[in-house]
């Protein structure tokens, strides 16, 4: 079935929303210790910033995806992402703490319901199969491309002035809306799914996803209010088995529970988790260790990152061949055997190396995103239902998001343990290679789960044997 040329216009204008993302939350990164500097913050609000847009986002996502399948996932996208403009450019305009963690959590909520809005529109504007996966492919690719470059650029735009952090997006934004309203529409035939809306079930998901995110954040220092911590990850917990008992019951629920029978979306939802774990870790670790232990400016610590962001090219041009010809899961699987080696190369680091000994990790890398990414984006949305395909992108991006929360506490409090009272660089090295064992034990996990995924595809390919 041929692809129009609308349709090619509308995954660039979708993707260009997914490298907005991205991009805005890894120049925010590179911009904190000018923001602090100019508008005199202490650390804990400096970290709130940060943990802000993640609990919006890791809160409402599930939400956001639902909400696409029952209100129309044109209006949404379009909705969030003029409230994702608006709000970051209120973020450029603050000069107090507080207008930052309001800008960063609504914009993070605007990400929320924009992003698998974004999704389900490439999954229901591409017919299944080879044409959808190469256009997943392009997205995911995009995305994760970012993800990488908004290193480099939020280092050039902070040399400018921090507050450019959050006038490019607003800038960004109103391109991809000018392209967005012509362009985007409803497929044809489409209509919002029919049925009433669980409120009751949408609190309960949306408060428990946010103490569940709360919780992993603070597991950042763990010695500072322990029982907080524990009493988030108990209330989340709780909320969310109330969630699971109202949507047993709802005549319309927010979240079909059968949906989780598929073995292969919770299988890509966890490899996600662990996907970002690992690479959000281990890129936090590289920066403290580029910028506090090696004295490299911003701009040179995201040009030592660029590589990482080899996907960008690989993604759209040899995944698609390699998915074709070998399957997803087999290239899944090498895409992450791909990430262990290069987390594993780094565990030697000292403190006097040379680029050229870190390059084979950080292309490692970019080969570990080109492989997994998309092909995982592709397995959590193959075979779901149309009227569904909002609330599977919902789970796959609360799962790379949750993930990602994850994955920078872990770092964190094993590098805040390991390093105790100790000063100096090698003690600080010390630590930082206690810590990168974290990213190595993430990969191995979603290395392990990719293989039982083989089996599980091999044993569904035997013959079964016929009597006589």
């Amino acid at each position: 079935m041929p692809v129009s040329a609308r349709s090619w216009g509308v995954l660039a204008v979708l993707c260009g929303a997914i490298f907005l993302e991205g991009i805005d939350v890894a120049m925010l990164n590179v911009a904190l210790p000018s923001i602090r500097a100019d508008l005199g913050l202490s650390t804990v609000m400096l970290s709130g910033v940060v943990s802000a847009y993640v609990l919006g986002y890791g809160g409402f996502m599930l939400l956001g995806g639902r909400a696409a399948d029952l209100l129309g996932r044109r209006r949404m996208f379009l909705l969030w992402l003029v409230v994702f403009l608006v709000f970051s450019g209120l973020g450029g305009f603050a000069d107090e703490g507080w207008v930052l963690l309001v800008a960063r959590f609504v914009t993070g909520v605007a990400a929320a319901f924009m992003t698998p809005a974004g999704l389900s529109l490439i999954t229901t504007t591409f017919p299944e199969g080879p044409v959808r996966n190469r256009a997943l492919l392009i997205y995911a690719g995009t995305a994760a491309g970012g993800f990488a470059l908004g290193l480099v650029i939020g280092g050039l735009l902070t040399a400018f002035g921090w507050r450019w952090v959050f006038f490019a997006p607003v800038l960004m934004s109103a391109v991809i809306l000018a392209a967005a309203i012509p362009l985007l529409r409803e497929p044809d035939g489409e209509r919002p799914a029919a049925g009433g809306f669980d409120l009751t079930g949408a609190v309960l998901v949306t408060t428990a996803m946010m103490l569940l995110v709360y919780g992993v954040v603070r597991l950042e220092h763990p010695a500072d209010g322990w029982p907080l911590t524990v009493g988030a990850f108990a209330g989340g917990l709780a909320l969310l088995a109330a969630f699971v008992a109202v949507e047993r019951r709802a005549a319309h629920p927010l979240v079909r529970l059968g949906i989780f029978r598929s073995k292969a979306l919770v299988r890509a939802n966890v490899t996600a988790a662990l996907l970002t774990a690992s690479f959000f870790g281990f890129q936090f670790l590289v920066t403290l260790y580029l910028q506090e232990l090696r004295g490299w400016s911003t701009i040179q610590t995201g040009l030592a990152m660029l590589a990482a962001a080899a996907d960008v090219v690989l993604a759209p041009i040899l995944t698609p061949w390699l998915v074709n010809r070998y399957g997803n899961a087999k290239v899944v699987f090498a895409g992450l055997l791909s990430g262990l080696l290069a987390y594993a190369l780094f565990l030697g680091v000292g403190l006097d190396w040379v680029y050229a000994a870190m390059l084979p990790s950080m292309l490692l890398i970019g080969l570990m995103f080109a492989f997994v990414y998309g092909p995982l984006t592709i397995v959590a949305t193959d075979g779901i239902a149309e009227h569904e395909q909002g609330l599977a992108g919902g789970l796959i991006n609360s799962s790379f998001q949750f993930g990602a929360a994850l994955g920078l506490s872990a770092v964190t409090a094993v590098n805040v343990a390991a390093l105790g009272a100790a000063t100096g660089a090698e003690a600080g090295l010390a630590a930082m290679r206690a810590a990168l064992v974290v990213p190595v034990t993430a990969t191995l996990l979603a290395a392990v789960i990719a293989a039982v995924g083989l089996r599980a595809r091999a044993r569904a390919a035997e013959p079964v044997p016929v009597r006589a």
